[in-house]
């Protein structure tokens, strides 16, 4: 056993980091300004998109753009209720509803037979969310939304680095929202980028993120801006600052390092877990290239004496510390409360939900880290094997 507590999620952030964000710091731009233009700059070019607008967070670019794309009162999103409650949270942020269609329970995203069955008249948009950095079926999504005239935005917290099909993830929907929180595969403590191919979309997000106040004030404490400004629109205080930025920037540098990394450990848990039947790791579809934001582990209970949660402490004996990803949106007080949904409404989301666990994935990780979760785990099997 370990004698010192795995944390299940810890940043990367080394010497280069470190400099980046010193040198804004010294460099009196400690808001919006050059970095982060630079980051919008650089992850525009990576993705393959033509416009990049860097916010606060990912929830503020989903909620930027389903502003920007007209939601309000009377409006229907669709999204999956296997998601952080951020996902749905904009939808009523904007005043329209979120409906919610199970999912597919091997990939644990969004089941597109359940999308085409929750389309009514009031349906204007779909929010898919790239479960754990596995790609949702974006050409099914895109054909099913382009036959019914639905904004496409797509939740991708879980996936930079991620491909469907050869492509980045970033280019395909009307939108793409990022997070680049602290535990993400791409940190900046906290901090999001709204991706878009859409000129008109983009304008208005950038806008927006900023109070709505118009292009010439965004640089007027410099020497070439100006003191005078207008409000386009009744605008958020959403931008991103340079000290995320220059994070954004090193970080964005060394994905490749990193994501090699999670892939080498996740390879790793495949290998061993893959041989224990009371267990299914996670899929690859041939599509996609998985962003391994998150190593889901699905227990096989019937095949066990004991039931996630004490499947959970005893990994925390065992010094491993794990996480769940999610608990289903409608299952939430809130939600439950407000639009009365029951038990079995989501029957794939909620049968998931009972027997996943998130083990330790990120860069910072050893390969001895590595493999004492690997022990730990066949241990606890071998333990509670019926």
């Amino acid at each position: 056993m370990r004698q010192e507590f795995l944390t299940y999620g810890i940043p990367l952030i080394e010497d280069d980091d470190i400099a980046e964000v010193v040198d804004s710091l010294k460099s009196n731009w400690i808001t919006k300004g050059p970095k982060t233009n630079e980051f919008e700059k650089q992850f525009a070019e990576y993705v393959g998109a033509k416009y990049a607008i860097a916010v606060n967070s990912c929830t503020a670019g989903l909620h930027l753009a389903l502003v920007a794309a007209g939601l309000g009162a009377g409006d229907e999103v669709i999204t999956t209720p296997m998601t952080f409650a951020a996902s749905a949270n904009v939808i009523l942020h904007t005043g329209a509803t979120p409906i919610f269609a199970d999912i597919d329970p091997v990939t644990m995203n969004i089941d597109i037979d359940q999308i085409r069955q929750k389309i009514t008249p009031r349906t204007k948009a779909i929010i898919p969310v790239h479960m754990a950095g596995h790609p949702c079926e974006m050409d099914e999504i895109m054909e099913l939304a382009r036959e019914n005239n639905l904004f496409v935005l797509e939740d991708a917290a879980h996936a930079v680095y991620t491909k469907y099909k050869g492509r980045l993830i970033g280019t395909i929907g009307d939108a793409t929202a990022f997070s680049f929180y602290a535990t993400k595969n791409l940190a900046t403590g906290e901090g999001g980028m709204v991706t878009t191919n859409n000129e008109a979309l983009a304008d208005k997000i950038r806008i927006m993120s900023s109070h709505g106040m118009s292009r010439n004030a965004w640089n007027r404490y410099s020497a070439a801006g100006s003191w005078y400004y207008e409000i386009l629109h009744p605008g958020f205080k959403y931008n991103m600052t340079d000290i995320q930025a220059a994070l954004g920037i090193t970080q964005l540098a060394k994905l490749e390092r990193m994501q090699g990394i999670r892939q080498e450990i996740a390879e790793r848990y495949n290998e061993e877990f893959s041989q224990i039947p009371e267990m299914e790791i996670p899929p690859e579809k041939e599509y996609a290239r998985h962003a391994w934001h998150l190593y889901i582990l699905k227990l096989n209970l019937e095949k066990l004496s004991i039931d996630r949660a004490e499947f959970i402490e005893e990994l925390k004996q065992e010094q491993i510390g794990t996480s769940v990803h999610f608990i289903p949106v409608p299952m939430h007080p809130y939600y439950r409360d407000t639009f009365g949904y029951q038990k079995g409404d989501f029957p794939q989301a909620e049968k998931t939900f009972e027997r996943i666990i998130s083990l330790p994935l990120y860069p910072k990780m050893s390969r001895q880290d590595a493999e004492d979760v690997v022990d730990a785990v066949k241990r606890i099997v071998e333990k509670f094997r019926k």
